[in-house]
């Protein structure tokens, strides 16, 4: 288990997804009611960034189909999708957001 800085705090504002890459892992990093999620960016349905799509409150919409996910749980909450989201344990510290990569 590795711990990644990824971004400073003030760098993600409320309501926000941002992509990015920590070494072969695709993440979708959210700021949902001042809380820090991580999930993969990927759609378990249709191979689309997550990030691209638009998030409702803690759910986020698949751009191609609009499956959608519960972020904090990346449980699907609506067809197509039917395979859960990665997610990650994420951290903030100081001015730095953290995200835990296993493996």
């Amino acid at each position: 288990m590795t711990w990644h800085a990824v971004a400073k705090v003030d760098q993600l504002r409320e309501g926000e997804v941002r992509g990015l890459a920590i070494g072969n892992e695709n993440i979708a990093l959210y700021r949902i009611d001042g809380q820090i999620y991580a999930t993969a960016n990927i759609c378990t349905h249709a191979m689309a960034l997550l990030s691209d799509g638009y998030l409702d409150g803690d759910c986020i919409e698949c751009p191609i189909h609009a499956a959608l996910f519960h972020v904090p749980t990346g449980e699907p909450r609506s067809p197509p999708a039917t395979v859960p989201l990665k997610t990650y344990r994420t951290r903030a510290e100081a001015d730095d957001i953290f995200v835990e990569i296993t493996g």
